[in-house]
């Protein structure tokens, strides 16, 4: 398969927001302690990644970097580390970190080095976006409940990353400032990709994103990839997933 390019960052950053540049260490990444804040649990949970497939270093080594037990819930913390989606609030989820890994794999198919601009599409709480930007040089997140948009800001403050954008908007729309988006990436599914999303990804660039199966399949998921070539788009339809309905507007 011919590699795909990263399309490096170029946009203007004249309204005062950081400098795009290389994604910054999480503090403490590989801390020692005790309890959830040891990184063997993260290894472990990255291990049980790797018996499932995932085989991209990259990943793996950003799935053992983001701390997602900073991401949910005290009372659900111990469940962290477990491939399970837990609540987040706002009737939302945080993927399991299986489906992450997965989803994050299949944006790098095919690309050498870091992604270029990736568009995200529903932050929720933050952590996909946090892996994200390990993966790429630049990662803009969009989210249309104000609730979860201001948890992601709460939750990615420590970890400094001066290569991740939030926003809060309508993510059906995109975020055409950005534009053109090496990789677009949705935590939420609809009846098909909107689009919008087509018309802001770069030529070779690709969209991972969760799709009803159709009239054959009410109420099903699977995982819908799809690349702009300069013949023309090409759609493959992988496994079955399971996420929340994506709306328009913002609330």
């Amino acid at each position: 398969m011919n590699k795909r390019p990263s399309f490096p960052a170029r946009i203007d950053f004249s309204a005062g927001q950081a400098k795009p540049g290389k994604p910054a260490p999480a503090p403490n990444a590989v801390s020692q302690g005790l309890g959830m804040d040891s990184g063997a649990v993260r290894m472990n949970m990255v291990r049980k990644l790797a018996g499932q497939g995932i085989t991209d270093a990259a990943v793996l080594s950003a799935m053992g970097l983001i701390e997602r037990h900073r991401f949910v819930d005290s009372a659900l913390v111990n469940q962290a580390y477990e491939d399970t989606s837990l609540p987040i609030g706002l009737g939302q989820t945080i993927s399991k970190p299986g489906v992450v890994a997965r989803m994050a794999e299949l944006l790098r198919q095919g690309v050498s080095g870091p992604l270029g601009r990736v568009l995200e599409i529903g932050t929720g709480c933050g952590y996909q976006a946090a892996v994200l930007s390990q993966l790429a040089t630049e990662v803009y997140s969009i989210e249309r409940l104000r609730g979860l948009h201001e948890k992601a800001r709460v939750n990615l403050r420590h970890l400094r990353l001066a290569n991740l954008h939030l926003l809060f908007g309508d993510g059906m729309l995109g975020y055409p400032r950005g534009a053109p988006y090496a990789a677009i990436i949705a935590a939420a599914g609809g009846e098909a990709v909107p689009q919008a999303w087509i018309d802001q990804l770069a030529v070779g660039g690709r969209i991972v994103a969760p799709v009803h199966r159709g009239p054959t399949a009410p109420g099903q998921q699977a995982l819908l990839v799809i690349d702009k070539t300069p013949q023309g788009l090409r759609q493959t339809l992988l496994e079955a997933v399971h996420f929340v309905p994506i709306k328009s507007g913002v609330a």
